[in-house]
């Protein structure tokens, strides 16, 4: 069926906020069987408008969600003749587009959603339901039944003579569609100039010398909804790039999935725009670029100085080290997260990789005590001593690889801290500062610290301004080497001796309390265990 028809569009909208306009929207929705629940599609409408507000520079509010409640993906539209505050830099809008998915949207509803919300940024369609007369004729230039021109050319025809109002109906005639602009609305007006995307496209096309070939931006959109502002920063960037004599390609990572950038662009690309608000996919491949990273609105409402942005850091010769690119922690982030909580999952990273090295080699070990008893631990080494036919030959040989697999505890966390900080050129540093925590028996407390001084080490490494032709020996030769020297000193020299005493006094104090203490002895381990499977 049809996404929109006359029934959801409403040429007078009399709300006065947001929330009264999606509610005036919504009903329409609900009126047709397409809204299932309104309190409950109106709730999911306004926590999405709680991550990001959804107003546009240039009148436009385009409130949008994912909700089980919607039964078929429904648009509905609004003109408001007052306007109405969605949180625009540039006052409230006047055109506002509800639009509803369903929480299970296919790709081929979500395909022409995204092309609605490109159409928005074409300053002749803004226009034309500005001043479409009647219903029916803003639903069909919506749904792209007729084009901007077509629409324009049928008001002309039916208009009256100038002067005249349009007697016996209640809809907006372009005489009175001038009104906003006079009570006072700025983005009323359907002059071109004031789309987003041209608005600010004048200086990047001097911002340096014109090169043999047109500079060359790859780009990437994203979105929490991956519906309209993801495609809307696309078509506004794509519009900026022509305008400024540049070539322009955007990967859009929405709802519908997303086709990666051919390498071969990224390769020849000198330059990057990011512009999002969830983490970008794979966003290692645009490392050692001139990268300009910005959330999704700036890709919609100033492109033309994201585009300035970019050729400036090129001429300059900056450029994001492989660091720059995410770590493996941060793409599973929230925007805006505090120390603490990037500590935590820097450490829970060490954690999660160590545990399988403390399953599998605690329940080998297991096993051989299991088989040959609590001596097994005094057995010669299998490969001296190993009979096929013994149990207590397979008991030693379970319990030696137990104590291999053991072996890795430490490194591995280690490792994997400075993994979760600083990706992979963390682990070679943390893997040597974890087996030096071993050799000055440092234990646990020696791997964590050196895990985090392994990453904070490397993240320094990357942030120092590079020359060009090191770059590429940099994640193989250089930082490998300077970071694990310098976390050698620390570990060896510095700190390793004062961790290695604190770990000895812990292991001694629990040691201690197998005595006379057992009871209290038993209650900390009981709530280590409770603590440690999540209570």
């Amino acid at each position: 069926s049809e996404m929109i028809t006359a029934d959801l569009v409403d040429l007078d909208l009399s709300a006065e906020t947001k929330e009264a306009a999606a509610r005036a929207l919504a009903e329409r929705m609900a009126a047709l069987g397409r809204v299932t629940d309104l309190a409950g599609f109106l709730a999911d409408v306004a926590t999405r408008e709680a991550q990001m507000p959804t107003g546009l520079d240039g009148g436009i509010g385009i409130p949008h969600c994912r909700s089980a409640h919607v039964s078929e993906p429904t648009l509905a539209f609004g003109r408001s003749a007052a306007g109405i505050d969605f949180g625009a830099a540039d006052g409230p809008a006047d055109l506002i587009f509800l639009i509803a998915a369903p929480a299970g949207a296919d790709d081929a509803h979500l395909t022409i959603l995204s092309a609605l919300a490109r159409q928005l940024m074409n300053a002749e369609f803004t226009a034309a339901l500005r001043s479409a007369a009647d219903t029916a004729t803003a639903a069909a230039l919506i749904r792209g039944d007729v084009t901007p021109q077509q629409a324009a050319a049928a008001q002309t025809e039916a208009a009256p003579p100038s002067g005249e109002a349009a007697s016996g109906s209640a809809q907006t005639s372009p005489a009175d569609d001038a009104a906003p602009a006079e009570a006072g609305a700025p983005n009323a007006a359907p002059a071109p100039s004031e789309a987003p995307a041209p608005k600010d496209t004048t200086g990047p096309a001097t911002a340096d010398p014109t090169p043999e070939h047109p500079f060359r931006i790859v780009a990437v959109t994203s979105c929490p909804t991956g519906i309209a502002h993801t495609y809307m920063a696309a078509e506004s960037l794509e519009n900026a790039g022509r305008e400024a004599g540049v070539e322009l390609v955007v990967e859009t990572q929405g709802s519908a999935g997303f086709t990666r950038l051919d390498p071969a662009l990224i390769a020849a690309a000198d330059g990057v725009i990011l512009a999002h608000d969830v983490p970008v996919r794979d966003k290692d491949r645009f490392a050692g670029k001139p990268t300009v990273d910005v959330g999704v609105k700036a890709g919609i409402n100033r492109p033309g100085e994201l585009i300035a942005e970019v050729r400036q850091k090129a001429t300059r010769g900056e450029t994001t080290a492989p660091a720059a690119a995410g770590t493996p922690v941060e793409r599973t982030g929230e925007p805006g997260e505090g120390y603490g909580t990037k500590l935590r999952k820097w450490l829970m990273s060490g954690v999660s990789y160590m545990v399988p090295f403390v399953a599998a080699g605690g329940l080998l070990i297991a096993i051989g005590f299991a088989l040959g008893g609590y001596k097994v631990n005094k057995a010669p080494s299998v490969m001296d001593h190993f009979v096929w036919t013994q149990t207590d030959s397979w008991a030693a040989l379970m319990f030696q690889i137990g104590g291999v697999a053991f072996a890795f505890l430490v490194p591995v966390l280690a490792g994997y801290i400075a993994y979760g900080i600083a990706d992979r050129p963390g682990l070679v540093p943390g893997f040597v500062g974890g087996s030096i925590a071993l050799t000055i028996n440092a234990g646990f407390l020696g791997g964590l610290a050196a895990g985090l001084i392994s990453g904070a080490v490397v993240t320094a490494i990357q942030r120092v301004r590079i020359p060009q032709a090191l770059r590429g020996i940099m994640p193989v030769v250089v930082i490998p080497l300077i970071s694990s020297a310098v976390v050698g000193f620390l570990m060896f020299v510095v700190i390793g001796k004062p961790i290695a005493t604190a770990q000895k006094g812990m292991t001694d104090w629990l040691s201690g309390l197998s005595g006379a203490n057992a009871v209290l002895l038993g209650a900390l381990l009981g709530l280590m265990m409770c603590f440690d499977l999540g209570g």
